[in-house]
């Protein structure tokens, strides 16, 4: 009987996929066109440039964030030219030979010795070297957050005192009072892992979302505490009903910025992977699908990077799990049984 029941329960959420199939699939591109991390019209040339060994796109790229003081693009730009110049950064060369006191040259040479110095077990060692290299990229320009969010990964690396690391982020937010990447530095600094507890990721994340604009990507900081927590296996065995209030109202904080955007925006792509995780992990797959709609063809390595050792397949899995769960709990004839916000 149990055998039985078993199969009919196996048969029905097969009629439930194949008939509910192609509404569920509805905007979601097929897994072939999914893209990992793929660059926008800004920085896509400059990358490709940079394969044919040429900085000079880079660098207009680089200053033209500056110039304008878009603090959000530059750091993300930067992001990625540090990841290409980790295995191809001969270019990177060239730029500084040519450039050698050019403030956006002394910040990709900046964060890509400090991404390389993290890569290593001997990070902490290796961090403190790179000290100067950041100074030198904060002195080049006063003005510019984000070589002060470099420090901050510095300070978490080289253990700095709570002391130390305040200073900095007064320095940090005192240029750009919501970047968001400087946002981020602080949450780690903060977070169990590190020099903190999940409360107090929580409480910094929230206060921090509370005082920015509606649209700011800070608005998503809280979902990464959420994620902090939820990564943490111990401590999401233990969960209060009070942390998990906590997630899902940071899941719904991040799911209205999320609505701000259009579908298949790349700018907003990470927060929303990030948000669809966090989704899966709280059994709201309804509410999940609906974000890989949005995200379209833009799967981002964070967060699946720390969920799988394959980030494209992480995002794929958690999409197919979130679209099963649905038709799993779509009725034959009817709308899913549960959708939204998950009851405690």
């Amino acid at each position: 009987m149990v055998c039985t029941m078993a199969f009919l329960r196996a048969l029905l959420t097969s009629a439930r996929t194949f008939r509910y199939g192609p509404g569920l699939t509805s905007g979601l591109p097929a897994d072939d066109a999914v893209l990992l991390d793929a660059p926008d019209e800004r920085l896509a040339p400059a990358l490709v440039a940079a394969a044919l060994g040429e900085f000079e796109p880079a660098a207009k790229l680089l200053a033209t964030t500056r110039d304008a003081a878009d603090w959000e693009t530059r750091d993300r730009s930067l992001a990625r030219l540090v990841a290409f110049a980790r295995s191809r950064d001969g270019w990177l060369t060239g730029w500084l030979a040519a450039s050698p006191r050019d403030p956006d040259a002394l910040l990709v040479k900046a964060g890509l010795a400090v991404r390389r110095a993290w890569e290593s077990p001997a990070h902490a060692e290796l961090l403190r070297e790179v000290g100067p290299l950041i100074s030198a990229a904060a002195e080049a320009d006063p003005r510019d957050p984000v070589p002060w969010r470099l420090a901050l990964e510095h300070a978490r690396g080289t253990h700095a005192s709570h002391t130390m690391f305040e200073s900095l982020w007064e320095q940090a937010v005192r240029r750009s009072a919501h970047h968001y990447g400087s946002h981020v530095a602080a949450l780690r600094y903060l977070s169990a892992q590190w020099y903190g507890s999940h409360r107090e990721c929580f409480d910094f994340a929230e206060r921090a979302a509370e005082d920015a604009a509606r649209d700011s990507l800070v608005q998503a900081l809280p979902v990464r505490a959420a994620f902090a927590l939820l990564r943490d296996e111990k401590a999401a065995a233990r969960m209060t009903s009070v942390q998990a209030d906590r997630i899902d109202r940071a899941a719904d904080l991040a799911i209205m910025l999320s609505a701000g955007f259009p579908a298949g925006d790349a700018w907003p792509a990470e927060v929303r992977n990030l948000l669809a995780y966090v989704l899966v992990a709280r059994g709201r797959p309804a509410d999940a699908l609906e974000q890989f709609r949005l995200i379209g063809p833009y799967a981002t390595s964070f967060p699946w990077a720390y969920v799988t050792g394959e980030p494209l397949g992480g995002f794929l899995e958690a999409r197919a799990v979130a679209r099963l769960r649905v038709a799993s709990s779509t009725p034959l004839r009817g709308r899913p049984e549960h959708s939204g916000r998950r009851a405690h």
